[in-house]
């Protein structure tokens, strides 16, 4: 094995969206890539795990988190319309992190955070984050959290590996995988419907680092693939598609008004409410459309997650039912993801 082999991310299997195969690709496409980004403007609450909590999880000194923490400054500075917030209570936290080592470093991709529980962790570093490796590891992992997979498992990539070396390679030292974790995180091509765009980018921060005598092709990357320097122009690019910095105003739902969504895939509109009364509501769009929809309730200045519906791949519209209160301020932020054929699609509540 190549001394140059570094540890890499170690990302957990997923359940597989359960989109019938008759459904058509372009649909497939939009909602397999959409399914794990947030909406934007959410703002991303994380929290590190403390001895308290679990001694295993804690970081080892306070340069672990700060490395985590200088991670998240990074991703917000390159203009994605996402905001990061750390607090003290795992409870309030949507991104949980801890530092087990032995446990590799890890994320959940996008939403699937929210299917976590509050006792577990959502991101894991299983080695020191304080060297040139390490800020690049922390950069990473957050893009998983940004809803972004590994690169080198592009189907694009043309990537054809000597399949016996990488399993021996990833045995041994600094990984120890055992072959389902080998093939899991690196030889294992993503679905096409997965992947974004066409092309692969070597230069991507979700593109590991590989010693020479892993890959066969294509024949520029025989010796090897370079670690990542920064998060590339591509990575910000697709992280703008999806996470615009500026964002229109956001108009006001009338209740038992429809307002129409003219908006192309990936897109948003958000909207404020304000309630006449304190009683339950309904919020649900309407038309042939694939979208996920999510209410925040302002507090103290800030929004706070109240509930979302996603019905991407469903025959019904997404739905919310739950009690408002007059005299509180909400938004709802409203993504589309695929529109059918009217391409006609509104929202309203009641």
């Amino acid at each position: 094995m190549s001394p140059d082999l570094k540890p890499i991310c170690s990302a957990r299997p997923q359940a597989p969206l359960p989109l019938p195969a008759s459904m058509p690709i372009d649909r497939q496409r939009a909602i397999m890539v959409g399914a794990p980004k947030w909406v934007n403007g959410t703002v991303l609450h994380y929290a590190f795990f403390g001895t308290d909590d679990n001694p295993a999880w804690a970081p080892a000194n306070d340069s672990q988190a700060d490395a985590v923490r200088t991670a998240f400054q990074t991703w917000k500075a390159v203009g994605i319309g996402l905001e990061f917030q750390e607090v003290d209570d795992l409870a309030e936290a949507e991104v949980r992190i801890g530092f087990e080592q032995g446990d590799g470093s890890w994320s959940a991709l996008g939403r699937e955070i929210l299917k976590r529980a509050v006792t577990e962790r959502t991101m894991n570093f299983g080695w020191d984050l304080t060297t040139f490796w390490g800020a690049r590891t922390a950069e990473h992992e957050i893009g998983h959290t940004l809803g972004m997979p590994h690169e080198h498992q592009s189907p694009f990539s043309g990537i054809v590996w000597d399949e016996d070396v990488v399993y021996a390679s990833f045995e041994g030292p600094p990984n120890e995988w055992p072959r389902d974790k080998t093939f899991h995180n690196v030889l294992r091509k993503l679905d096409p419907a997965q992947v974004e765009g066409s092309k692969w980018d070597p230069d991507s921060i979700m593109e590991y680092p590989f010693p020479a005598g892993l890959i066969l092709e294509p024949e520029a990357y025989r010796q090897g693939i370079e670690e990542p320097e920064r998060i590339s122009q591509l990575d910000i690019e697709w992280m703008r598609a999806w996470y615009p910095g500026e964002r229109a105003a956001a108009e006001k739902l009338i209740p038992f008004k429809s307002a129409q969504l003219e908006l192309d895939p990936k897109q948003q509109a958000d909207f404020t409410i304000a309630p006449p009364a304190s009683r339950e509501y309904e919020i649900a769009t309407f038309g042939d459309a694939d979208t996920v929809i999510v209410l925040f309730e302002r507090v103290d200045g800030e929004l706070r997650y109240l509930a979302g519906d996603d019905d991407g791949g469903e025959d019904r519209n997404a739905h919310l039912k739950l009690k408002l209160f007059q005299g509180r301020e909400y938004v709802l932020r409203v993504r589309l993801y695929w529109a059918g054929r009217s391409g006609q699609t509104a929202v309203m509540y009641w």
